[in-house]
């Protein structure tokens, strides 16, 4: 039977990050894949205000190796385009890819990956809000021999809208124990990678803003070494495509499903359980507290159900490993 590249990725040992000198390194001799050259993609939709800015930081970084700057614009309908095309004329290296219409932030980083031809790729915003002068660290973690690095948005200079806070926290939470992992960002737009890790993961990656919550799930479940930068978080420029309430949802069940896909019992563990105390809860009332005792309906379905989740979630684990041998 012909595998999946993403089974035959799921069959290789993980490597291992060992501490040295304050250093995490995959071994003795890091590679300096960064010295090859890097791709930096910025997926814009309608941001006329901020996509200038950011390319004028982004050219003017000196990282001491060869740059490409691509820009995705993903469809925009405002002043983006010819903003593009002004700044294609000042910066002659500038990339710029056009899709005829919106595929989503997901779609426009595929596309950027599919058309980098360095082994890391960085990523980052059009907004604004992200530090640029950043990236030269990401690209430290890079060379230690870490597959992602990930600006973490927990610096002294944060602006996250307050209204947005608290369900951010509780999906990073919600991540963080699912993964059996603590994720101090879950979904960050500022990040760098291993070319080759994300394109082996490129079949379940979706095309809108949920690409780099499922990235991290998938390298937090699948032992990929990822390591976090600390960095600050500014003000946008133009407005928020988040929709707080939609997103939210589509955020958690993508949370749920991403961890089912990867680690199973993670998800079916904690819900055996707690059907479990409701039945022995159910169970303790029939017995001890009808007069007389008397086995309830209830008390038999909640029976029923503890079966079938568990039995659901040790076959779902079963196929999971199954697919990794």
């Amino acid at each position: 039977m012909t595998r999946s590249p993403l089974a035959r990725k799921l069959r290789r040992p993980r490597r291992t990050i060992i501490e040295k000198s304050n250093v995490h390194l995959v071994n003795d001799q890091p590679e300096n894949l960064t010295a090859k050259g890097i791709t930096v993609v910025v997926p814009a939709y309608n941001e006329e205000n901020g996509i200038e800015g950011v390319v004028d930081r982004l050219c003017a970084l000196e990282l001491g190796v060869p740059t490409t700057i691509l820009i995705v614009n993903d469809g925009s309908n405002d002043g983006t385009g010819p903003k593009l095309e002004e700044l294609k004329a000042r910066y002659p290296a500038l990339r710029v890819v056009e899709h005829r219409h919106n595929q989503g932030y997901g779609a426009a980083l595929k596309t950027g990956f599919g058309l980098a031809e360095t082994d890391v790729v960085v990523i980052t915003d059009a907004d604004g809000t992200y530090p640029e002068d950043r990236i030269a660290d990401l690209l430290t973690r890079i060379d230690a021999g870490y597959d992602m690095a990930i600006g973490a948005r927990i610096g002294a200079d944060v602006h996250i809208p307050l209204i947005r806070r608290p369900a951010k926290a509780a999906l990073r939470h919600l991540a963080s124990f699912l993964a059996g992992k603590r994720i101090p960002d879950l979904n960050s737009g500022l990040r760098a990678f291993r070319r080759d890790f994300v394109l082996e993961y490129r079949p379940i990656l979706p095309n809108g803003f949920s690409f780099t919550t499922t990235i991290t799930l998938a390298a937090m479940t699948n032992g990929h070494p990822v390591d976090y930068v600390k960095i600050n978080y500014a003000h946008r420029a133009g407005d928020s495509k988040i929709r707080p309430i939609r997103d939210t949802l589509g955020f958690t069940a993508l949370i749920i499903r991403t961890v089912l896909y990867f680690n199973p019992l993670k998800v079916f563990y904690p819900l055996t359980l707690v059907l479990g105390s409701i039945f022995a809860g159910s169970l303790a009332y029939d017995l001890f507290w009808e007069s007389p005792p008397n086995l309830g309906d209830k008390t038999v379905l909640l029976f029923v159900a503890v079966l079938q989740v568990l039995s659901v979630g040790l076959l779902a684990d079963l196929i999971e490993k199954k697919a990794r041998l």
